[in-house]
């Protein structure tokens, strides 16, 4: 599910909408990752909606091969550009392209090799 209504949230709600499970989302915290927007009188964890957003793009780029390093320098970089740094996301940007192109060509891929499975069982039918 998308993150789309301005709410706050818990980690279990969190996890449901992100699909991560909550140990990986307390483990996003431990790391400075993702740190709860706040805390509740008894200690919960309370998550915002830009929470929410930042999680999916982890989600992201850890499916493009990003280690949580690299992706922590990615959102910092994101949230604090300045010109000092344009080389810097200039060539992050460039590492994402390559790593969606790969994906892209995997994709590719397999749809050849399911297109080829559907006319071998047509030619069998």
């Amino acid at each position: 599910m998308a993150c789309t209504a301005e709410h706050t949230m818990h980690i279990g709600e969190l996890a449901d909408r992100t699909g991560l499970s909550l140990r990986t989302i307390r483990h996003y915290g431990e790391i400075g990752l993702l740190p709860a927007s706040t805390r509740t009188e008894g200690g919960f964890r309370v998550y915002s909606e830009s929470d929410c957003t930042k999680v999916l793009g982890i989600k992201c780029l850890k499916f493009l091969g990003f280690d949580l390093e690299t992706i922590a320098e990615m959102l910092d970089v994101t949230q604090n550009p300045d010109a000092a740094r344009l080389p810097r996301i200039q060539t992050l940007v460039a590492e994402a392209r390559i790593s969606l192109n790969t994906l892209e060509q995997q994709l590719a891929e397999a749809h050849s090799f399911i297109a080829a499975l559907e006319r071998k069982s047509a030619s069998n039918e």
